[in-house]
C-alpha cells in the first residue's frame, strides 16, 4: 500500500460553532506536522454525508476526526476504532443526526469490500453547535491535543 492509500479527514460545518472542531483539529495537525500531511491523503469536508463512503474506497486506513454529542464534558476527546463505531446505535454520537458510524454501517452493507479500511475516529465533544457561533474555549484549548493523536494515528501507518 503507498502512503496516499491512508486518508485524514475533518469533517464539521464551520459555521456552527463547535461541530467545527473536526476542521480545524485537521487543519492544525496540517500546520504542526507538514511531513505527514504530505505522506497522506487529507481532506476536510462540511458534512459528506453517504460521499463518506467514496471518500474510503481503495482506502487501507482512515482517520475520521469530527465533533460528537454525548454527555460527557465539553472539549473531552475521544478515540474510537472500529470495534467501538460498530456498538453505536443509530442517532447517537454525532453532532449531526447522520453521523460516521450510522454511514459506516450503510457502507459496509452495501459496500463489504470498506472493511478493509481501518477506520479510526477522533471525536471533540461539543456544547454548542448554534449557527453563526465560534468554537467554544475549552473545545479550542483541546485542539492541539486532537492535532497529536491525529498524528499518532498516522505514525502507526508508517
Amino acid at each position: 500500500m503507498t502512503s496516499m492509500n491512508y486518508l485524514v479527514l475533518g469533517i464539521g460545518q464551520s459555521l456552527r460553532g463547535d461541530d467545527a472542531a473536526g476542521l480545524e483539529a485537521v487543519r492544525l495537525w496540517q500546520q504542526r506536522f507538514p511531513g505527514s500531511a504530505a505522506r497522506v491523503r487529507v481532506e476536510i469536508h462540511e458534512l459528506p454525508g453517504v460521499g463518506l463512503l467514496d471518500m474510503l474506497a481503495g482506502m487501507g486506513a482512515a482517520v475520521i476526526v469530527d465533533a460528537v454529542k454525548i454527555k460527557a464534558p465539553v472539549g473531552t476527546l475521544m478515540r474510537l476504532g472500529q470495534e467501538e463505531l460498530a456498538s453505536f446505535e443509530p442517532g447517537t454520537g454525532s453532532a449531526h443526526g447522520w453521523g460516521v458510524a450510522e454511514t459506516l454501517h450503510l457502507g459496509y452493507t452495501l459496500y463489504p469490500e470498506l472493511a478493509n479500511c481501518q477506520v479510526t475516529l477522533i471525536g471533540i465533544v461539543g456544547g454548542q453547535f448554534d449557527m453563526g457561533e465560534a468554537l467554544s474555549p475549552n473545545v479550542r484549548k483541546v485542539l492541539p491535543k486532537a492535532a497529536q493523536l491525529i498524528e499518532n494515528e498516522v505514525k502507526k501507518w508508517s
